[in-house]
């Protein structure tokens, strides 16, 4: 048994020395916990439409994000991100500080089809709001969180 707590804690630091750097900046003002707000996208005829989801974000410091979303709706049809109405991915992300972007390498999904993908995405952070958007306008979607 000591050995095994042994092992996992060097796994541990192995990790953390090795997981990715935030753009060489440990005071990014996007590290930290933040709850969803609010999910909006975008119409066919331009307007926003706000879904009802509840979910959080988690950037570490160690360089890793993680995702967790859930519209109310369990028969909610499936979108690229979601199944059965819930998000769920992990993986090391990248942050950019003055680009006011991140890209994330999906390492676990709910939706199978991201791993391995890398999502990029544009960020900004006023007072303990975080805003969210796609790199591609097209895709539509904007979500706030509120920092815990």
């Amino acid at each position: 048994m000591k050995n095994l707590r042994i092992a996992l804690v060097a796994l541990t630091l192995t990790l953390a020395a090795f997981s990715p750097a935030l753009a060489d900046d440990s005071k990014s003002s996007i590290i930290g916990a933040w709850r969803m707000t609010s999910l909006q996208v975008t119409g066919a005829n331009g307007s926003r439409i706000t879904i009802p989801y509840s979910g959080q974000v988690i950037f570490s410091q160690g360089g890793t994000l993680s995702v967790q979303a859930m519209n109310p709706d369990a028969a909610a049809e499936p979108t690229p991100y979601t199944a059965n109405g819930y998000e769920a991915y992990y993986g090391p992300v990248e942050v950019d500080e003055a680009k006011k972007t991140f890209a994330i390498t999906v390492e676990s999904s709910l939706v199978r089809k991201l791993i391995g993908q890398r999502m990029e995405r544009m960020f900004e952070v006023v007072a303990d709001q975080l805003t969210i958007t796609p790199s591609d306008p097209k895709e539509g979607w904007r979500v706030t969180y509120k920092r815990l």
